[in-house]
């Protein structure tokens, strides 16, 4: 389809997509994601509350929880503007510079994600299986420069995607997938050569989630290596009860990803809703349940809630 060729000098808008087919639901739509944010936002509050008012929590583990619960409201706020600017006001045109401020942050915070899990696991990996030296390999200062780690390293992957769409010409109607400005979804937009976009793309994926993953599997080969070890089936039992939440968010975060990968590769003539309803999975979904999963399994973010439900003190 032909149109107006853009350059640097002349940025293109880019226009915002809904639910294909199911304009007349839009409101009905932003209730259930507004409802997934409230959650979301609140949830992940809380743990933060916690984490800094009990003096029991301060340690490693929780520590990276709270890095996980910041990230996960990052990646809230990331969409929260076009998803309620769509669905709510109808309101679909944004401009590139919007588009790419958005698109970074999302990328970032979902490379952050993969980074906080992989230091997550490395936790649970001494805790088991080198207990006797847990506080001294995972110091304070340790945990902030493993924290500042992750963010170095999701800024300097994601950094570089604004300027490599912007050099680009586009020349068609930049009409997006989802409510929001993904990277995978604007890469298709532009008239030129788009080499390089796609093989870097290919470079960050694999050297973030690809390797994230692989390393997260490692560790848990050998902390079940290590529980497995243990003679008393109660005491194994106990031991791996510590990795169940990080395992479950490992799996709400990995698994939407590898669905939307999958959707996007092989699912190309699937209807547009289907990449659409994807994408909200993977987007909406792990901050939502990361917090519920964390609430639920360790007893003393449990019992503060409890404390604060009530209004009571024990």
């Amino acid at each position: 389809m032909g149109g107006i060729l853009y350059n640097s000098s002349e940025l293109p808008t880019f226009t915002l997509t809904g639910l294909p087919g199911l304009e007349n639901s839009q409101h009905w739509m932003f209730l259930l994601l507004g409802t997934l944010y409230i959650v979301s936002i609140v949830g992940n509050a809380l743990i933060l509350f916690i984490v800094k008012e009990e003096q029991s929590l301060h340690q490693p583990m929780y520590y990276f929880l709270s890095l996980l619960s910041v990230n996960d409201l990052g990646v809230s706020f990331s969409t929260l503007p076009t998803v309620l600017a769509t669905f709510c006001f109808h309101l679909r045109k944004i401009s590139f510079d919007s588009c790419m401020a958005q698109m970074f942050f999302i990328h970032f915070f979902s490379f952050m994600e993969s980074g906080v899990l992989l230091v997550m696991s490395f936790d649970r990996y001494v805790a088991i299986c080198n207990p006797l030296h847990y506080t001294t390999m995972l110091t304070d200062s340790r945990v902030v420069c493993m924290g500042l780690w992750v963010i170095t390293r999701s800024f300097c992957m994601v950094f570089p995607l604004p300027f490599l769409l912007k050099r680009l010409y586009f020349c068609k109607a930049n009409i997006l997938s989802h409510a929001y400005c993904l990277h995978p979804d604007l890469i298709h937009l532009p008239c030129g050569d788009i080499t390089v976009n796609n093989i870097f793309g290919l470079i960050i994926v694999v050297s973030t989630f690809g390797l994230d993953s692989a390393l997260i599997l490692f560790s848990y080969v050998l902390i079940l290596h290590s529980v497995l070890a243990i003679a008393s089936r109660e005491e194994r039992l106990k031991t791996f009860n510590t990795c169940v939440s990080h395992l479950c968010a490992v799996l709400i975060f990995y698994v939407p990803m590898v669905g939307v990968s999958m959707t996007a590769r092989y699912g190309r003539h699937a209807p547009l809703l289907v990449h659409t309803v994807m994408s909200l999975i993977y987007l909406f979904v792990p901050p939502m349940l990361n917090p519920v999963i964390y609430s639920i399994k360790t007893k003393e973010i449990r019992r503060r809630l409890v404390r604060m439900l009530v209004g009571t003190k024990f």
